[in-house]
């Protein structure tokens, strides 16, 4: 039997496996049949704690789609496991390496938890694009959205700004607009309406997950990306369907998430089950 902890951010939710003292693979078949909500535990990524690969670092966070996919970044995960090691630790501040580096976090007033994200990058190579753009205003349209920037906080994001969110059908539009030409990766897809130049609705069609409850690195880049467009300050509230994460982008071009963690519960997975029989190994 191998343990885990169902673990959520805003929603945004997880399956955490710890291989750092029993190691093991984690391939995309077994990864969709965790994630998946009927036949499996349900979430919207996989993460995988690893053995630490830089030092000073607490482990490493592996993070797969719900589709099986490797993902680069995703910063509710990082919250979670962040408040999991910190926990572990009996310490306010940790560090953990991640696919797009090492992440610093701290914890924060009551159950919240706040992760330098990084700095955006913003060059079509770094996102990546297929070809050289302006990034401030991708040649990218479907039915009435038009227009977005992109930038990269670990991985692609393209930011729409629009009117009303909520009359946007996201689940039609995003699958269309995430495997866009344009990304060779594909990329994360959000649609923010500001409120103000400190608040932002937002929406995201997450690259492997579909529409979440919440993507803390589609927070950040629409921060980013607004300020860029001269529509936000460089610190705002961010109003996601699960609740509210707060952005800053710092003159040290650092982005930094705070938001709330919780861990909903826990369980073992009976590796004699075919789909897992891979673990076992």
């Amino acid at each position: 039997m191998l343990p885990f902890r169902k673990m959520q951010g805003l929603g945004n939710d997880f399956v955490v496996l710890d291989a750092r003292a029993r190691p093991f693979a984690l391939g995309p078949e077994a990864a969709r049949a965790l994630a998946d909500r009927r036949r499996g535990v349900g979430c919207d990524q996989v993460i995988v704690l690893e053995a630490a690969r830089e030092p000073g670092t607490a482990a490493y966070m592996r993070i797969l789609n719900a589709d099986g996919s490797e993902a680069g970044a995703c910063g509710n995960a990082a919250r979670c496991i962040a408040d999991l090691l910190m926990r572990e630790a009996g310490t306010d501040t940790i560090r953990l390496g991640s696919p797009s580096g090492v992440l610093h976090a701290v914890r924060a007033d009551g159950n919240l938890v706040t992760v330098d994200m990084g700095e955006p990058r913003f060059g079509w190579r770094d996102i990546p694009l297929a070809r050289e753009v302006d990034t401030l205003h991708l040649p990218l349209a479907r039915d009435g959205v038009s227009d977005p920037a992109a930038c990269s906080m670990g991985n692609p994001h393209a930011t729409f700004f629009v009117h009303d969110v909520s009359a946007i059908d996201i689940p039609r539009l995003g699958p269309s607009l995430e495997t866009d030409p344009l990304f060779p990766e594909r990329a994360n897809i959000g649609f923010a309406e500001i409120l103000a130049p400190d608040l932002i609705r937002l929406r995201v069609w997450e690259r492997g997950a579909g529409l979440t409850l919440a993507c803390g690195s589609g927070a950040c880049a629409a921060l980013v990306n607004a300020h860029r467009r001269g529509l936000a300050a460089r610190e705002a509230t961010v109003m996601l369907d699960g609740g509210e994460l707060r952005i800053a982008w710092g003159e040290d071009d650092r982005v930094r998430m705070t938001g709330p963690v919780a861990e909903s519960f826990r369980g073992e997975i009976d590796l004699d089950l075919p789909a897992f029989a891979s673990l076992a190994a």
